[in-house]
């Protein structure tokens, strides 16, 4: 089976994930400032650590520090489109919806992320921002070093927060898996109760009203016969309803001119 990757490099197990994002700060060859971080961070100098969409946010006072600073590390958190191709990968595979709503974070869940294009912890320096109020020189400074180990101890110890912190809390991942897993299984339903039937043979085409070639079906009449007359139907009534026009012949309207050639039609019909 072929290692999942990122950016070409294998991606860490799933629970190395913590120590992959730890090496990721230690790579800094600042031994000294995360020696030391890492000393505040476990005698409990991190007073309070507040992890939300993008922002991990921590109070810390050293044993030196007068007052308290604020560490803050920043990430990209993932759009309304990422999160709907990550979470119908998740609904896919049964294991991984079931581990979540038991509180558990899925084995390999990187690779689903991976397949989105996405990458759940942050593995290099280009996708973090960071900063402290302290604002001594060089960064990260301690204060920030401790952030970064309270950081992975919450990730290892509440593996949600990592959702959290890429834009997705909790109680919203839950839900969206819930729901999405209902209409799923509504689908699934659906589609096994109306089997899918073969469409029946198209109709045939309406016939045409006239057949082009039929001469006696086009004209309604016998080719080369003669149709009846019209009965009771004066030739020259068209005369009649036209307005009396313009044009005159030595003095007589025209229409009066023309009536005589008419009448003469009905004449030259009953010959």
């Amino acid at each position: 089976m072929t290692e999942p990757t990122r950016g070409g490099k294998p991606m860490p197990p799933q629970n190395e994930f913590p120590l992959a994002f730890l090496g990721m700060f230690e790579s800094l060859r600042m031994g000294p400032t995360f020696a030391r971080g890492r000393r505040d961070e476990r005698a409990g100098y991190v007073r309070s650590l507040t992890v939300s969409s993008s922002l991990a946010v921590a109070l810390v006072r050293g044993p030196e520090d007068p007052v308290a600073f604020r560490s803050r590390i920043a990430v990209r958190a993932f759009g309304a489109a990422d999160w709907v191709r990550v979470e119908k990968a998740l609904v896919s595979e049964a294991r991984y919806v079931a581990d979540l709503l038991d509180g558990r974070m899925p084995a390999g869940i990187e690779t689903v992320f991976a397949g989105a294009g996405l990458g759940l912890l942050p593995l290099s320096l280009d996708e973090v921002a960071m900063d402290c109020t302290c604002e001594r020189w060089p960064m990260p400074c301690i204060h920030l070093a401790a952030t970064t180990y309270a950081l992975a101890r919450a990730f290892e110890t509440d593996p949600f927060e990592v959702f959290t912190w890429r834009g997705r809390s909790r109680d919203e991942l839950l839900m969206r898996l819930r729901r999405l897993r209902e209409s799923t299984a509504v689908d699934s339903q659906l589609a096994a109760a109306s089997p899918a039937v073969a469409d029946p043979d198209p109709p045939p085409p309406p016939a045409a009203l006239v057949d082009p070639d039929d001469p006696n079906a086009f004209w309604g009449t016998e080719a080369g016969g003669e149709s009846e007359p019209l009965r009771g139907v004066r030739p020259d009534a068209l005369l009649d309803q036209l307005d009396p026009p313009a044009l005159s012949h030595h003095g007589k309207p025209v229409t009066e001119v023309l009536r005589p050639a008419y009448l003469a039609l009905t004449d030259d019909d009953r010959d």
